[in-house]
């Protein structure tokens, strides 16, 4: 039952080239830094990425963006790096962009044995119609489009039917876990850490204080340990290191 790992680098070892990985975080918020150099360091490519952004240009999923280790992305936002955007358009990434939305309960239907469901979302965009580019040529032409997908109407509405995501791999943060894998998370650093987590085959979780089994109360405890197999403690050090991704003051 004690899924604790010391080592970031021993937590990480077993994922190969071309393994898909489930990141939680939104920006800079939430994201599981040191896993993530951890895998930098470690030296895997072709790497597949379901997050909900890849961080920026020096930071988070953008330190393996911009070693060129990774293959695709499904993600909704492309924000402050431009790394991301010109690999996109240079027709070195695929990218598969979905709706904020429509991306968590994807993540969520993974973790809960649900293979796909119906949303509203998208209905009568190319998001449902097909055409969107996923890859283009150097050319900047076409070179992967998404596909047209299922429709439906119920009680008079269409709706666009949207595959589970599951992944061999989920990496995460957390403000607080205990030996057995339970998880909590701390205000918004909660986003899509805990939907990363449920579409892991395999989920490594990093936590910025551990605690003992018992030391969380059953009713604080935002995600089970059923999902976790992995958990790396944090130092106070690497705890404490998080970065803003934009400052805004007042003049």
């Amino acid at each position: 039952m004690d899924k604790t790992i010391l080592s970031a680098a021993d937590a990480v070892a077993g994922i190969g080239d071309g393994a898909s990985l489930a990141v939680g975080g939104f920006g800079l918020c939430g994201i599981p830094a040191v896993l993530i150099s951890a895998l930098y360091e470690q030296g895997a490519s072709a790497l597949r990425i379901v997050s909900n952004n890849c961080g920026t240009d020096d930071h988070g999923l953008g330190i393996l963006l911009g070693a060129g280790r990774v293959a695709r992305v499904t993600g909704s936002y492309v924000g402050e790096n431009k790394e991301f955007a010109r690999q996109y358009l240079g027709g070195e990434l695929e990218v598969e962009l979905v709706p904020q939305g429509t991306l968590a309960e994807r993540l969520r239907a993974g973790g809960s044995g649900i293979p796909a469901f119906y949303t509203p979302a998208g209905v009568g965009t190319p998001f449902a119609d097909g055409g969107i580019p996923w890859r283009h040529r150097a050319d900047g032409g076409v070179a992967v489009a998404s596909p047209r997908k299922e429709t439906r109407v119920f009680g008079g509405r269409a709706f666009v039917l949207e595959e589970a995501i599951t992944c061999d791999f989920a990496l995460v943060r957390a403000a607080r876990g205990d030996r057995h894998g339970n998880l909590v998370f701390d205000k918004s650093a909660r986003n899509f850490n805990p939907l990363a987590a449920m579409a892991g085959r395999v989920t490594i979780a990093e936590v910025e204080e551990l605690v003992e089994p018992g030391g969380l109360g059953p009713d604080e405890i935002h995600l089970p340990g059923v999902f976790v197999q992995r958990v790396v403690p944090l130092t106070p050090r690497q705890a404490a290191d998080k970065r803003i991704e934009r400052r805004t003051v007042a003049g």
